[in-house]
């Protein structure tokens, strides 16, 4: 009897704890912290323990697994599985690290982690798919506490089934001493269903720059809000050093409303809402940071590193269940104008006493040694620095790939390798002819393109290294590399996308229904061009010439989403599309660019969401805009169509800042002209590569100083030696004079009569004169720089001088040297009128009629012959 009653009360016992634990979860949680606190300075290695709390709770969690990182701002991810397959919500968070060793930590859901090692390094990537913030910490910010009812949904069908910890381990100097890291965070998830979700509102800036001394500068974000109303409760604020305050509103009717706002130098906790602030269907979400530049010697980007900078402001929301979303971006300014009226409060930094400062850089940070390798990365970043003032590009004459046999040049990259690969069309050609009204190819009869398609090309001296592609291509495109060396190209005839190993016969993947133009999930028609992300291996397509709009696919080629329409009339809007031409993925900051090619401008759009963060458009792009290419560091490379009749803009190409969208270069061949230049790829040394679809050509442009360095001087005169072994003289002035820019021109201009000439160089002429005829020398010299000053002429052809940039723009459209364009003519008349000249519609096919010779070109069909077509390539 007494052990019956013994074990009656055992399980009275056992009852009270479950129901105690199932009614009180958050204490019992309470209690679990308590005890954990003796942990959080040992290492649980790659052990993450579960601990249970009654019936519906449970604690994670997830740590660092003791790792020692090699260099300073080094990113390290490790990823943690949902140990249950039903439904869990996060409703705590517990972080567990000390800002001496550990600049901040990022934790993300999604359902396939970049890796399955047991930590890696973050340039891989976070997550294979969609990654959602769940939290963030820095600065030794305290505990996130999440309103009662509120919780991040993880698992079952929607939710995240892993949880990735990315750690930024900003100085390393806490790890001489070999230290050991195992940073990370608790979280504390229940069973529970919670009837409001949790998610995560990112407001940041990607194109600000900070000059060098410059005492305030503004980085504002702004957003229309275009859901289901949202609630805020928490708010985070992140800047690096130079970040002085960080203000975001919510702006309804012309009134702002206050959602927090703090110093980036105090703890970056995230800070409850002073006051409940709903966002409701087409509110504002506008966000400021202040910036100064004082103690800066260059200017200061965006970007990952410590001695860069970054202006974040996260919003923590909740939505009710069933329209809940969880995780939303703004990374661009809607509307500049309304911020003339942002309250002043949002300009007035927020002091922090000199010794919070000092204990949130860290005491480290003012060691010698630290001193030291400060300096030795600011002189790094400074030599390695790719926007400088003077940068020039030019022609390489003496790269022979020129006198290639290629058919029509459609796309260029470059391989892992950093050799050239070109994919050029053989023997077909896009004409009139190639497609009927409804897209469909119509010369399927002359069979694929016997020759390889695909060319490798060693860049220093276009010597063949490796073909392939032969019997596999009717119309080939674009042309992209992954980081694992597979070819991405499309088929404009066959509507399809193919994946190729470089050594491999057949596709190792196929999107798109073989000559079935389409515009459903399944089918293309006519897609231009097509982008992987290295980070995640999602797969962009732009499609193309008869769809206005981008696909994103997984890894394995699933249908994921898509973005874009066709331009409506009058200005067109961000998102729409006329021939979506070329892509440019730009990893480092998420994004893809799209040359939208007949809106003449490039728009840019978050890998994510496809939502549009910005437009790069100018006066000197003209109607077209063909290709884009993006270099990492901030570089961008684009090339532009022929003008119409009667327009100014030359074809060339061009080199811009990514991050204010500024020219900082044009260029032009000097040997040959552009026609139709269809691609562009450039690599981190500056050197450039432009296919043209008409004159069948590859031309190799490269930094004037590179150039220089390879040339020979001699009595204060360089020479430079092209492939004929002829000479091209250039004076050099030691001395600058004020306009240099009027000079590099004079001295191209001077090159590209020299490489049009008989062949003769000026230095050769001017050695054999003799003295007798100086005087007539003279004469004739002054009649020719009257002719060109006043008509533009040359022996070969005729150049236009840019007035805005005094460079040689191009040349006037001919194959023939003493061609002679009448609208051009027609045009500079008073009077001409272009009205009902407009370019057609965007079908059709991509080269130019040229008007020597019909057979080369690619035109689109019209029942107008009069204006100049759209064209395709």
């Amino acid at each position: 009897m007494a052990g019956f009653i013994n074990n009656l009360l055992i399980l009275l016992l056992l009852f009270q704890n479950i129901c105690l634990g199932f009614r009180s979860p958050l204490s019992v949680f309470k209690r679990y912290k308590d005890t954990s606190r003796s942990l959080s300075s040992e290492c649980l290695g790659s052990d993450q323990p579960v601990i249970s709390f009654g019936l519906s709770d449970f604690a994670l969690d997830i740590r660092m697994p003791a790792v020692t990182p090699k260099q300073s701002d080094t990113y390290l991810c490790m990823s943690v599985p949902l140990p249950v397959n039903d439904e869990a919500y996060v409703v705590d968070f517990k972080p567990h690290a000390s800002m001496d060793t550990v600049h901040h930590m990022l934790l993300f859901g999604c359902n396939e982690p970049s890796s399955a090692e047991s930590y890696w390094d973050c340039d891989e990537g976070t997550c294979k798919d969609k990654s959602n913030i769940l939290y963030a910490w820095a600065r030794n910010a305290p505990p996130t506490r999440l309103p009662k009812g509120v919780g991040f949904r993880v698992g079952g069908e929607t939710g995240s089934r892993y949880f990735v910890l990315q750690v930024h381990y900003g100085d390393i100097g806490a790890f001489r001493d070999k230290h050991k890291d195992c940073s990370g965070v608790t979280l504390h998830l229940t069973h529970q269903k919670q009837p409001l979700i949790a998610g995560m509102y990112l407001m940041m800036s990607v194109n600000t720059v900070i000059p060098p001394g410059k005492k305030v500068v503004n980085a504002d974000i702004a957003c229309h809000y275009k859901r289901s109303p949202m609630h805020l409760f928490a708010y985070r604020v992140h800047t690096h050093r130079l970040g002085k305050v960080v203000s975001g509103y919510r702006v309804r009717n012309g009134q702002w409303t206050l959602i927090g706002r703090q110093s980036p130098q105090l703890p970056q906790a995230f800070y409850p809402v002073k006051y409940p602030v709903e966002i409701s269907y087409d509110d504002m979400l506008a966000a400021r940071c202040v910036f100064s530049g004082e103690g800066r010697t260059t200017e200061t980007h965006i970007g990952g590193t410590a001695n860069d900078e970054m202006c974040n402001f996260y919003i923590m929301y909740y939505m009710e269940a069933k329209h809940a979303v969880s995780y939303m971006t703004c990374t661009q300014n809607a509307n500049p104008e309304m911020f003339r009226n942002i309250p002043q409060e949002a300009n007035i930094p927020i002091p922090v006493k000199s010794d919070v400062l000092k204990m949130m850089h860290g005491h480290h940070e003012e060691t010698k040694d630290s001193d030291a390798s400060y300096l030795l990365q600011q002189a790094k970043k400074e030599e390695a620095e790719i926007l400088d003032q003077d940068f020039h590009i030019e022609e390489a004459v003496e790269w022979p790939g020129l006198d290639l046999k290629l058919g029509q040049v459609s796309g260029l990259a470059l391989d892992p390798e950093n050799n050239l690969v070109v994919f050029h069309r053989g023997d077909h050609v896009w004409d009139e002819n190639s497609f009927d009204s409804k897209f469909v190819y119509q010369q399927r009869g002359l069979g694929p393109i016997e020759q390889n398609t695909i060319l490798v090309l060693n860049p220093s001296n276009a010597n063949v290294l490796h073909s392939t592609g032969k019997s596999l291509f009717y119309l080939p495109h674009g042309l992209s590399i992954d980081k694992n060396g597979n070819y991405w190209v499309t088929d404009v005839a066959l509507h399809q996308v193919f994946k190729l190993g470089a050594n491999d016969k057949e596709p190792l993947l196929i999107l798109g229904v073989a000559l079935q133009p389409g515009s459903d999930k399944n089918h293309f028609c006519q897609p231009t061009d097509v982008a992987v992300d290295p980070v995640t291996g999602s797969i962009y397509v732009s499609d193309g010439y008869c769809n206005s709009r981008i696909i994103q696919f997984s890894p394995n080629g699933q249908y994921v989403m898509q973005w874009g329409e066709e331009t409506s009339l009058g200005k067109p809007r961000p998102g729409q599309f006329r021939i979506p031409h070329s892509l440019a993925l730009i990893p480092d900051l998420s994004q893809l660019c799209v040359a939208d090619r007949e809106n003449g401008r490039i728009q840019c759009f978050r890998l994510e969401t496809g939502e549009f963060t910005r437009e790069i458009k100018h006066k000197a792009f003209g109607r077209e805009l063909f290709a884009v290419s993006y270099v990492p560091g901030g570089l961008l490379f684009a090339v532009n169509g022929m003008p119409y009749p009667g327009e100014a803009e030359s074809v060339q190409g061009f080199v811009m800042n990514f991050s204010t969208g500024e020219i900082i270069d044009t260029f032009i061949p000097l040997r040959k002209s552009f026609e139709m230049p269809h691609d562009i790829v450039a690599s981190e040394d500056r050197t450039v590569f432009v296919g043209d679809v008409h004159a069948k050509a590859v031309w190799k442009f490269a930094s004037a100083e590179k150039m220089e360095h390879r040339s020979v001087k001699k009595a204060g005169i360089e020479v430079q030696e092209t492939k004929e072994s002829e000479t091209i003289a250039e004076a050099k002035l030691k001395n600058k004079p004020e306009s240099t820019d009027l000079l590099k021109n004079m001295d191209k201009q001077h090159l590209v009569q020299q490489a049009s000439s008989t062949g003769v160089s000026f230095v050769l002429i001017t050695t054999l004169l003799i003295i007798p005829v100086v005087v007539l020398l003279a004469i004739l010299v002054f009649i020719r720089w009257r002719k060109t000053t006043v008509y533009g002429d040359n022996s070969d052809g005729e150049h236009k001088l840019d007035s805005s940039s005094g460079r040689i723009l191009g040349r006037l459209r001919g194959k023939g040297g003493g061609g002679i364009n009448l609208g051009n003519f027609f045009a500079s008349h008073k009077g001409y009128s272009r009205k009902g000249f407009d370019r057609l519609s965007t079908e059709g096919s991509d080269q130019e009629k040229d008007e020597d010779d019909g057979t080369d070109s690619e035109e689109e069909c019209s029942a107008s012959p009069l204006p100049p077509a759209p064209s395709s390539s």
